[in-house]
């Protein structure tokens, strides 16, 4: 399938599915937020889809990034999908473009890729950016930087990649990722060579009428071999003091966040350290929301709030600094977003992780994976919680 595609899988019978060729807007560089308002104003009453990197942060913070960038994905990439499918169940609602033999059968042929259940196997080799020993000694570095009092917090990533990979069967190789993590924020993202399988259990940003929201996650603890087991596992990270104060700074960044757009007094917490169970890991999550004028333009939510505080730390310009000090790769889509924007201006974005990222033209594959930092912080605990998270992904694409 070589035509642009976003599928977003909410894995609960509902999605959105977006193809087809129609005006876009693929951008890097300082001004390429201020370039993307533009282009939606330009195409109101449309839904437009696209995602956001992390590198964005070089021009909301004015930053840069040097690391290796092994993908080289467009810092944005937005387009107006020829036709627009909202699923429900068994019922396919065309709300942008028209349904006709064509499209209809399309959209037929995309969703039989997850319903045969035949798929290949993938044996990637992926190589460690950086190795075991490496990793820990820069998070006893890191360590320090948070005894000293230069960050309270931070998210510090690491990546696996494999190089010259031919992936022949691109839907497969979703649809595949997807039975492994059966997550509500899944993305299937198919733009020219950029391409991402993501398996993500995060919401960055949604708005709804005048209500906007984040829901962050902070907060990890593997799935039980029995169900006794997985309760304990789900009631000790409930009860982990470190784990629920990683969430807690993050939802006090993210409040800090909402404050910059938000109407007088209308943040608030609707949720704090809830715990949710996915196909592979239980997860701390919390809920923050705002209230925002009609007139708050997309970009001007997203300066205020990206990249999301989940995956940078706090306070968030020192800890992306550190980042990028420390890190060994250019994070790109990785803990970037995808989603869509609606007619009426609503729009709901998810957060990059528990992914594969592949650049069709040059064959590189990535898979990256972090934890957040604290002084409470084991070296060697975050290196295993990192595994946890991504070698059920290294892991399965095998088998």
């Amino acid at each position: 399938m070589q035509q642009k595609i976003i599928y977003l899988n909410n894995n609960d019978g509902t999605g959105i599915l977006a193809f087809g060729e129609g005006p876009s807007c693929c951008l890097s560089g300082p001004d390429a937020l201020d370039k993307l308002q533009k282009f939606i104003s330009e195409h109101t009453e449309k839904y437009i889809f696209g995602y956001l990197t992390y590198d964005l942060k070089n021009g909301i913070y004015d930053l840069e990034s040097e690391n290796q960038d092994g993908l080289n994905f467009p810092d944005l990439h937005f387009w107006v999908p020829a036709h627009v499918v909202k699923l429900f169940k068994e019922h396919v609602d065309f709300v942008q473009g028209t349904k006709d033999e064509e499209t209809y059968d399309f959209v037929s042929s995309f969703l039989e890729e997850e319903t045969d259940q035949n798929f290949h196997h993938y044996p990637f080799q992926f190589t460690p950016r950086i190795d075991k020993d490496t990793y820990l000694r820069k998070v006893e570095t890191l360590k320090g930087h948070i005894q000293r009092g230069d960050i309270y917090e931070i998210n510090f990533c690491q990546e696996f990649y494999a190089e010259k990979v031919s992936l022949d069967f691109e839907l497969d190789t979703y649809f595949k990722l997807n039975k492994l993590t059966r997550a509500p924020f899944s993305a299937y993202l198919h733009l020219g060579d950029h391409i991402a399988f993501c398996g993500s259990p995060e919401r960055f940003l949604k708005k709804e009428g005048s209500r906007l929201l984040s829901q962050p996650i902070k907060g990890t603890a593997p799935r039980g071999r029995n169900e006794e087991e997985d309760n304990a596992l789900k009631e000790s990270l409930r009860s982990d003091e470190k784990e629920r104060s990683e969430n807690i700074m993050i939802v006090d960044l993210v409040r800090n966040d909402l404050s910059k757009v938000a109407e007088m007094d209308s943040v608030e917490v609707d949720e704090l350290c809830g715990i949710y169970s996915f196909e592979t890991v239980h997860q701390m999550i919390s809920t923050v929301s705002c209230t925002v004028n009609e007139k708050t333009t997309f970009t001007e939510m997203i300066k205020a709030t990206f990249p999301m505080g989940s995956m940078t730390g706090a306070p968030k310009l020192r800890a992306m600094q550190l980042i990028e000090e420390h890190e060994s790769f250019q994070r790109g889509l990785y803990s970037g977003s995808i989603g869509y924007i609606d007619p009426k201006g609503d729009f709901d974005f998810n957060v990059v992780i528990r992914s594969l990222l592949y650049n069709h033209s040059t064959g590189y594959l990535s898979c990256a994976v972090g934890s957040a930092i604290t002084i409470k912080s084991v070296p060697e605990k975050e290196y295993d919680e990192c595994m946890v998270k991504v070698q059920r992904i290294l892991q399965g694409m095998n088998e």
